[in-house]
């Protein structure tokens, strides 16, 4: 199972839930499901508190195990790196500020920017004697973001209109001392504002840090996208909010690491970008690699050492 929500946030989220109906809250997550679907961003699907709490009820807990993925795949890339400083932009509930915390204890001062006021005041809320934030309410659009050792946007590009999101991806690097994570969902709409994130990045001198091993065109054809998946356990009014009956839910997400070259790295290898088929011959690993290449790559039972590492990979890690 991926990483559950801090014990402070989930007290956090139980108190904002007593008193309230179910019932409304799950009729409230239809409704701004159904509005991100159709396109539309938070300004018009998170209208007031209840919107604001039945998100956060609903998604929270996977976009925070999805960017809690991202931050332990950046702790493993960069183990030197100690920020003190973030900056999350698009902050929504601050579900991602709690991650980066969970992963760098040094994080001292942490800096929320969302265009939500409704979003805005449940995330004061939910981190009311846990974490210290300062709040800016702002437009992404806009920029004038200061400056983080780590910068964060998580599920935000998809909230800005794609003639902007170069610009955006621009003054986020511009804001980033150290370390640039973004994270979408992994659809191939979130894998290509990916991409055109990268070349951006890229262009501006940043290494790319994960979960790319190169800095050459991505090997993948259109009918394949990268993307990558963490399970989750689902709470009793998880499952209630989304009208659900299974105990967990699998977050499928797309994140690119960015870094300045000053950001001491591990070497970039292989990366598994399916789950490994595990079969009687052996287990067979499909790969992004150094060489920009895809590979499949077989490595059998008798071969029992590489078999033994080969047991040991999922879906995302890197060999």
């Amino acid at each position: 199972m991926g990483p559950e929500l801090p014990p402070g946030l989930k007290a956090a989220i139980d108190r904002e839930l007593e008193g309230r109906r179910r019932a409304n809250l799950a009729a409230r997550t239809a409704a701004t499901t159904a509005a991100y679907r159709a396109g539309r961003t938070s300004a018009v699907a998170i209208r007031g508190e209840d919107d604001a709490l039945a998100y956060a009820l609903a998604r929270l807990p996977a976009t925070y195990a999805a960017t809690a993925r991202v931050f332990a795949e950046a702790r493993r890339t960069a183990p030197g790196f100690t920020p003190a400083t973030l900056l999350d932009a698009g902050s929504g509930p601050g579900g991602g500020s709690w991650a980066a915390r969970e992963a760098w204890p040094s994080l001292a001062r942490i800096a929320w920017f969302d265009a939500s006021p409704p979003f805005l005041a449940l995330a004061a809320r939910l981190a009311a004697g846990s974490l210290e934030a300062t709040p800016t309410r702002g437009d992404l659009a806009g920029g004038g973001f200061p400056h983080a050792d780590l910068v964060l946007a998580s599920y935000a590009l998809a909230e800005i209109a794609p003639d902007r999101q170069a610009r955006l991806v621009a003054d986020l690097w511009a804001a980033t001392d150290g370390l640039l994570a973004l994270v979408e969902p992994g659809t191939p709409a979130g894998s290509a504002r990916l991409l055109a994130a990268r070349d951006v990045l890229i262009g501006a001198g940043a290494q790319v840090l994960a979960p790319c091993p190169h800095h050459a065109a991505c090997p993948l054809t259109a009918a394949d996208w990268c993307h990558f998946a963490v399970r989750l356990p689902r709470s009793r009014d998880h499952r209630l909010a989304k009208g659900a009956d299974a105990p967990f839910e699998d977050e499928k997400f797309a994140y690119l690491l960015a870094a300045r070259p000053h950001v001491a790295a591990e070497p970039r290898t292989a990366r598994v970008l399916a789950r490994p088929r595990v079969g009687k011959p052996g287990i067979d690993l499909k790969l992004c690699t150094e060489a920009a290449a895809l590979e499949g790559r077989h490595v059998p039972r008798r071969d029992k050492l590489a078999h033994a590492r080969a047991r040991r990979l999922d879906w995302g890690d890197a060999l």
